[in-house]
């Protein structure tokens, strides 16, 4: 499968947003990523219902949602009204992860579970079967433009074995500091799916960024 590209609009001009999801709209990006976040999860505020619900008016590529919050249980039923396709929450925000993911899909979701810097991907053997996408945090959640951890490469990799192993069909997505620069090497390494923010929207061509993104071979 070729991979995905899922410009993150928490990088975007929200002064401009319709611009902007227009612009995605245009481009060959294959998803809209949407960073829900709390401010107690991580130390930052960004996108609520309202907001989602107007982007999914406009957008003609299905909504990316990444939930940083606590307790995601509350608020799968509504995120999945607002419009969400896929729906990720934290590994490590869940305390019943396996009931969390099976009600996403139940809501007619994809499932994703992502996991932050510091937690192994080991953590996630019980519940491949369950799930349709892994999500890669390569930078700590919670603001944009953060520099990649290299260290990372080596996570997907161990990632893409364990899938390849069990014969799972989940994706790997990858989010934080991607960029044209690293991002044919976290294909080859298994990433699937593609989330670039910054590198995308403070580019003084957005979709030749996105197309570059797009068409790395």
């Amino acid at each position: 499968m070729d991979h995905l590209v899922s410009p993150s609009l928490l990088a975007s001009d929200f002064a401009h947003l319709e611009n902007e999801i227009q612009m995605i709209n245009r481009s060959d990006a294959d998803w809209l990523h949407l960073d829900i976040m709390d401010g107690v999860f991580v130390p930052n505020i960004s996108f609520g219902f309202p907001v989602i619900k107007a982007v999914k008016k406009i957008a003609a590529k299905p909504l990316d949602v990444h939930l940083m919050i606590v307790d995601p249980d509350r608020y799968l039923t509504r995120f999945g009204e607002a419009g969400a396709n896929n729906l990720t929450v934290q590994y490590e925000a869940c305390t019943h992860l396996n009931r969390t993911v099976s009600e996403i899909r139940n809501l007619g979701m994809t499932a994703g579970v992502a996991l932050n810097p510091h937690t192994p991907v080991l953590l996630l053997k019980n519940v491949l079967p369950y799930i349709d996408m892994v999500l890669i945090m390569t930078v700590n959640p919670g603001f944009g433009g953060q520099l990649f951890i290299k260290e990372s490469y080596n996570k997907i990799t161990e990632l893409h074995k364990m899938i390849d192993a069990g014969g799972y069909n989940v994706l790997i997505e990858v989010d934080g500091g991607v960029d044209t620069s690293n991002a044919g090497k976290l294909v080859e390494s298994g990433a699937n799916v593609l989330v670039a923010g910054s590198s995308v929207f403070n580019s003084a061509d957005p979709e030749g960024t996105i197309r570059k993104l797009k068409r790395l071979f």
